[in-house]
């Protein structure tokens, strides 16, 4: 059931920070996220990530910090890239 409420909430929040413009750049089956405490870099990272329980956790932190108010206009993780490059290499 978390997962799910993970995915919905992920699925609301793209849905509601996402532009036509940004839609475009980004390639079907994947999501832009900004990654950063000060400063925000731009990933794309594949949408099978959003079921991954480590990937989830990163999530949670983002609704904590963000709710559905994400400053960026899309999908913000609030992390240090290094952490989150760390989590999403042992995905791939």
């Amino acid at each position: 059931m978390a997962l799910v409420r993970s995915l919905l909430g992920a699925k609301k929040i793209l849905g509601a920070a996402t532009s036509k413009r940004a839609t475009s750049a980004v390639p079907k089956g994947f999501l832009a996220v900004y990654v950063g405490e000060s400063q925000k870099m731009r990933y794309v990272v594949p949408i099978s990530y959003l079921s991954q329980p480590s990937f989830q956790a990163l999530l949670s932190k983002s609704e904590e910090e963000f709710g559905f108010d994400h400053p960026m206009g899309g999908l913000t993780i609030p992390c240090h890239e290094d952490t989150f490059i760390t989590v999403t290499s042992r995905l791939q």
